[in-house]
C-alpha cells in the first residue's frame, strides 16, 4: 500500500514501517526458537489486535508450536483501557504443564495482561511470558514484566498492522501515530 493511500491521511506520522516490521518479527521469531528449543509451547493470539502480528510470528518460528485463541476487552470503543478486563473467548484446550506464550498487539497500562496472567496462572501453566509487538512502558500501571517486545514506542495512540481505532485501521500495513482530529484528542 502506498503511503499516499487514504488510510495515511489520517496520520499525524508513520512510526514504524513494514519494513522495519518484518525484521523485528524476523529476529523475535528466531530468538523464540532458541529459547524454546525442545520445548512444545502454546502460543495465545489476543484477538483481534494481535492477530496480524500472530500470524507473522508463528511462521517465523521454527517450532512445532500449538497455538489458541483468546479475547479479551479492557478499552469498549475508546482510546483508553477502562481498567474492567473481561474474557470475551476463552482458550478451547487445557494448558496445564505447558510454556504459554501470551502473544499481544501493544502493552500499554499493563492492567490485562497482568490480569490474564493470573487467570492463566490458576490453570498450571508450566510457564508463562508475554510477547508483544508495542511496549509503551510509559503508561505502565502495574508492574509487568515483557520478556519479548518488538518495539519500545513513545505514548501517542497508533493503529495499523492489527491496531485499530473504533475497528478500523488494522489493515494499515505500517505502524503510525492517528491524528487527534479523527478521534477527538489534543492537537
Amino acid at each position: 500500500m502506498d503511503t499516499n493511500a487514504t488510510l495515511y491521511k489520517d496520520l499525524s506520522k508513520v512510526l514504524v514501517t513494514r519494513e522495519e516490521i518484518a525484521q523485528a518479527v524476523r529476529a523475535m521469531g528466531q530468538r523464540i526458537t532458541q529459547d524454546y528449543a525442545g520445548k512444545d509451547p502454546v502460543m495465545i493470539c489476543i484477538l483481534k489486535g494481535a492477530s496480524v502480528f500472530f500470524t507473522d510470528l508463528i511462521r517465523e518460528v521454527d517450532l512445532p508450536v500449538t497455538t489458541e485463541f483468546m479475547a479479551i476487552s479492557s478499552y469498549g470503543g475508546g482510546t483508553k483501557s477502562t481498567g474492567i478486563v473481561k474474557i470475551v473467548k476463552d482458550l478451547d484446550r487445557d494448558i496445564s504443564g505447558r510454556d504459554v506464550l501470551i502473544v499481544e498487539d501493544i502493552v500499554d497500562s499493563g492492567r490485562t495482561l497482568a490480569h490474564l496472567s493470573q487467570v492463566l496462572a490458576t490453570r498450571r501453566a508450566q510457564s508463562i511470558e508475554i510477547v508483544t509487538l508495542l511496549d509503551k512502558p510509559a503508561r505502565r500501571v502495574v508492574p509487568l514484566e515483557v520478556k519479548y517486545s518488538c518495539f519500545n514506542i513513545p505514548d501517542a495512540f497508533v493503529v495499523g498492522y492489527g491496531l485499530d481505532y473504533d475497528e478500523k485501521y488494522r489493515n494499515l500495513p505500517d505502524i503510525g501515530i492517528l491524528a487527534p482530529k479523527i478521534y477527538g484528542g489534543e492537537e
